[in-house]
């Protein structure tokens, strides 16, 4: 089979590629576009690591291609600086300069000195955490403990609020992590984020919906309290199965106000074993602090009227194919992928274990907590209600 030959893309084409990208197309269906295979836009997208490069523009200020052809015919016409100055509205240091870096009055060509122009105004501005050796120090630490690049952002404009020297922006962080070359955090700091993929992905980028049996007798999440909805008061719980291979799982609780998190391990999924497992977690708080728990449609909870028998905590349940109804939940699954990732055998972990990862995702600051931690918050409603 002969090889096609090497494309090269234009500009327009790479900017295709680049809204598509931002749209959350696959790079297979982007390469559809020019029939070619994804290697092909991959080669593309990696350079910056899926971030999208600034479009560059030019200073209002510069001289334009005309300005350049003005400056051309005047040389040929054999006028002086100080006029072409004055033609173009220009101090005249700022013609010579123009001159004697484009070749000098006898090589001098508008277009070729207006291309040359462009391509050495590419300057990157150095980044912040190459500037500052201490703070890139302090970023690559808390990456190693898990945080993810918005937590250590707020923490240090936390921490620091009033030395914008030691602050830097989560955007800045992931820049610095998918674009190498950068030069001040090592490639291999991006397995300590929450998602390890070597390129960042869109928003957009298609993600897959739930599709559980269904179960009987289900109180509808249209019907949890709105105490519960706005996160006004703590006791209101999520709760999903976390899988695992061999069949193997752990169950995920996480408080709406607090997001604090529990894990329970199992023995398996079977409605009997996930409803013990929750009514003997439920009997260790108080009724103050579990009022209610919101769960998908997985046939695990078809038992879920023994549990509010047992425990007197009502059990609501999210549209068929409507996950994020339980956002909380399905983040906090998210966050313990880092721990927990897809493929391996969770039955392997004590509850000991569980209890520690418990603890270390409590003990990271949440954006949305303004900054403090999960374990901070719930423990302050422990202190009221006790």
């Amino acid at each position: 089979m002969k090889q096609r030959p090497r494309i090269y893309y234009t500009d327009s084409q790479k900017a295709l590629m680049w809204e598509r990208w931002r749209k959350g197309d696959s790079l297979q269906q982007i390469a559809q576009l020019f029939d070619r295979n994804h290697s092909s836009v991959q080669r593309i997208l990696a350079e910056t690591g899926g971030i999208p490069p600034a479009p560059r523009c030019r200073s209002r200020l510069a001289l334009t291609l005309s300005n350049r052809e003005e400056i051309s015919r005047g040389l040929v016409a054999g006028h002086s600086i100080r006029t072409l100055a004055s033609q173009l509205g220009r101090a005249p240091s700022t013609i010579s300069r123009e001159i004697n870096r484009n070749g000098g009055r006898s090589c001098y060509r508008a277009s070729q000195a207006d291309q040359a122009t462009w391509d050495r105004a590419r300057r990157p501005k150095r980044c912040k955490l190459v500037e500052s050796r201490t703070l890139a120090h302090i970023v690559a630490n808390k990456l190693q403990l898990l945080w993810s690049p918005e937590q250590i952002a707020g923490w240090l404009k936390r921490i620091y609020p009033d030395h914008a020297s030691h602050q830097v922006s989560h955007e800045t962080i992931y820049r610095t992590l998918f674009i190498q070359t950068r030069g001040a955090l090592k490639k291999e700091l991006l397995a300590y984020l929450r998602r390890t993929r070597a390129m960042r992905r869109s928003r957009h980028h298609t993600q897959k919906t739930d599709n559980h049996g269904r179960i009987v007798d289900t109180v509808s999440i249209s019907e949890r309290p709105a105490a519960a909805d706005d996160r006004a008061i703590p006791g209101h719980w999520e709760g999903d199965l976390l899988c695992g291979s061999k069949n193997s799982q752990i169950a995920t609780l996480v408080e709406r106000q607090s997001r604090y998190v529990m894990l329970l391990k199992l023995s398996g999924k079977d409605t009997e074993t996930v409803t013990n497992a929750l009514i003997k977690n439920a009997h260790k708080l108080p009724q103050e602090l579990y009022k209610s728990l919101t769960w998908d449609r997985g046939k695990e909870m078809a038992d879920h009227k023994r549990f509010t028998l047992a425990t007197d905590i009502q059990v609501y349940f999210c549209d068929p194919h409507h996950p994020w109804q339980r956002g909380t939940n399905e983040n906090t699954n998210g966050l313990l992928r880092q721990y927990f990732p897809k493929g391996i055998d969770l039955s392997a972990y004590s509850q000991a274990k569980l209890n520690a990862v418990a603890r270390e995702l409590n003990g990271r600051p949440r954006k949305t907590l303004n900054y403090e931690t999960p374990a901070q918050r719930f423990h302050q409603t422990v202190a009221s209600t006790g």
